[in-house]
């Protein structure tokens, strides 16, 4: 194992910290410096950079959000003059104006090599060959991959999203060992693989590295039987980096290893901002510690898991994100996520792994109906056994009474990147 380690992934906890602080305080600088939203922040906060001592101050620092990178779009956060950015990336801008972002050439090397590490976590190794589905163009899944790959020194399949039937022809005929892309998309892939008879545990992939949404260990177990591959999770975020972040190593699957030389990860209460101990659930932070172009303090991701000591690598690990604090479904006074319903959903016989919630208005109240395919060959006494199934063990699970629609098998719309898991149709909110 250690041949495999990298020089900072050798690096005893005290002198990861050491390093840590020393890129912290060059990083507040930084951005205090160069970028007028942190200098105006710090200030109405009454702290300047040197403020911070040790690695605990970084707590007195104000947080960025979401809104930040859009009330300064699209360039007003970059740290460095325009023609020292050698990339630009950017959100869907679906809610609104798009969150952009930038790179220097050294933010690239850097991102090169944090994917290459995670590759090589996973499993990967030089020389093999990568099928990359994730979506290249302004998001940053296709491209952070495929840069990673390279630096491995493995041969990249760039399919991108989309064309299924293509991506398993080309699956089936270049033999690649590893595939990146979104869990909810490997479904798909999945589905296409039994459409034209081909047996997917037959196929030479080896490894699976998903990311980009969150899944669950039901959705894990899903995909390595059916496709008798390692599967593990890959994070990341492009206000903070991109894919790349943290990694799940494929010798222990137990949490995604945070590369805490180049990101600083706290966990908070989403409600109050308090930082929480380690092992509490809560709000994912995050503060870049190498980058250049645009250095972000303190980003509230939304995403919600726990810090947890590390394992197969010295850097702490961070729990499988367990949803995002904006998917939150609120229905009667109860708290559900997405993931709940699908831990219920794949461990539910004669159901297919594709679903989606539908929330609607009934009078004064919320309702939300669970659409799940079923199975090919499920016949009308498997599916109301499966309705009830999942009704029950969603008001005994998560305490809350829902619809349960089960439809046939290639109803529901089917992904090519990140599904949209609610529908929300109740208006007027």
């Amino acid at each position: 194992m250690t041949s495999l380690l990298d020089e900072a992934e050798r690096l005893g906890r005290d002198e990861l910290e050491a390093l840590q602080l020393e890129r912290l305080r060059a990083t507040l600088r930084h951005a205090y410096e160069n970028v007028g939203h942190y200098r105006a922040a710090f200030d109405k906060a009454g702290l300047r950079p040197d403020d911070c001592r040790t690695l605990a101050d970084l707590a007195r620092f104000p947080f960025t959000t979401k809104a930040d990178l859009r009330d300064n779009y699209p360039f007003g956060m970059f740290a460095v003059p325009e023609e020292r950015v050698r990339r630009i990336h950017a959100s869907s801008g679906t809610t609104g104006r798009p969150t952009v972002v930038g790179y220097t050439q050294r933010d690239l090397d850097t991102w090169a090599d944090v994917v290459a590490r995670s590759i090589r976590a996973a499993g990967g190794r030089p020389g093999q060959k990568i099928h990359v589905a994730y979506g290249y163009g302004l998001f940053t899944g296709g491209l952070g991959a495929h840069y990673g790959a390279e630096r491995l020194g493995c041969t990249v399949v760039p399919a991108s999203g989309g064309m299924t039937a293509r991506q398993v022809q080309l699956i089936q005929d270049f033999r690649p060992e590893i595939i990146m892309v979104t869990p909810s998309y490997m479904l798909t892939l999945l589905d296409e693989f039994e459409r034209q008879g081909v047996d997917p545990r037959t196929t030479s992939l080896k490894v699976g590295i998903f990311g980009a949404e969150p899944w669950t260990q039901e959705m894990r177990r899903e995909i390595e039987e059916r496709f008798a591959i390692d599967a593990v999770d890959i994070y990341g975020l492009s206000e903070v980096m991109g894919p790349g972040v943290a990694q799940e190593c494929v010798e222990t699957k137990d949490g995604l290893h945070v590369w805490e030389d180049h990101f600083y990860p706290e966990v908070v209460d989403p409600f109050t901002g308090e930082v929480l101990p380690e092992g509490a659930e809560g709000e994912l932070v995050f503060t870049s510690l190498t980058k250049e172009a645009m250095p972000v303090i303190r980003y509230r991701t939304r995403d919600l898991t726990r810090l947890l000591p590390g394992t197969a690598r010295v850097f702490r690990r961070m729990e499988k994100v367990t949803g995002r604090s904006d998917d939150l479904v609120i229905l009667r006074g109860v708290n559900l996520f997405p993931t709940q319903i699908e831990e219920i959903v794949l461990r539910t016989p004669g159901v297919a792994p594709h679903f989606q919630l539908r929330l609607t208005r009934e009078g004064r109240l919320d309702a939300l109906t669970v659409r799940a395919e079923a199975r090919a060959g499920a016949g009308p006494e498997q599916r109301a056994a499966a309705a009830a199934s999942i009704t029950a063990a969603v008001k005994d699970g998560i305490g809350v009474s829902v619809a349960v629609e089960i439809v046939d098998p290639e109803t529901l719309e089917r992904s090519v990147g990140k599904f949209k898991r609610i529908v929300d149709e109740r208006g007027g909110r």
